[in-house]
């Protein structure tokens, strides 16, 4: 394995992007998008948008194969500050996912909008199983 593919969600450049209001309409509205929160599980245990599917970015390009999303839907990936969601748009690109932006800005852009979140512990279906 080479440096490069051992390090390729490393976050650089930019990639389509969806405001934090936008996305919080589109999840209240008629068919919403899938979301992928690629934060650390810690990080997701905390809080994190109703919903998301929880997996860290490190482990995206080995779980891509057995993640249950739906590549044919909007999928919006969300970090903590719209960084390792980079990557995580790309590789989802990549694999042939039509529409897949970032949170612009993140969670700390989401909390910021005063938008909501769920806090505490979680249901087990929420986390994407890594195997």
């Amino acid at each position: 394995m080479t440096s490069r593919s051992r390090f390729w969600w490393l976050p650089f450049g930019r990639v389509p992007e969806i405001a934090p209001l936008e996305l919080h309409a589109k999840l209240n509205g008629g068919d919403p998008p899938q979301v992928l929160d690629v934060r650390t599980h810690m990080e997701w245990r905390h809080d994190r948008i109703a919903g998301a599917i929880n997996v860290p970015i490190t482990s995206l390009q080995r779980a891509l194969e057995n993640l249950e999303i739906d590549p044919g839907r909007p999928t919006v990936a969300i970090c903590l500050s719209a960084h390792r969601s980079v990557p995580a748009v790309r590789l989802l690109r990549a694999a042939g996912f039509a529409d897949v932006r970032q949170l612009e800005g993140g969670m700390r852009a989401w909390r910021k909008a005063g938008l909501p979140v769920v806090v505490g512990r979680h249901d087990d279906s929420d986390i994407a199983a890594i195997r």
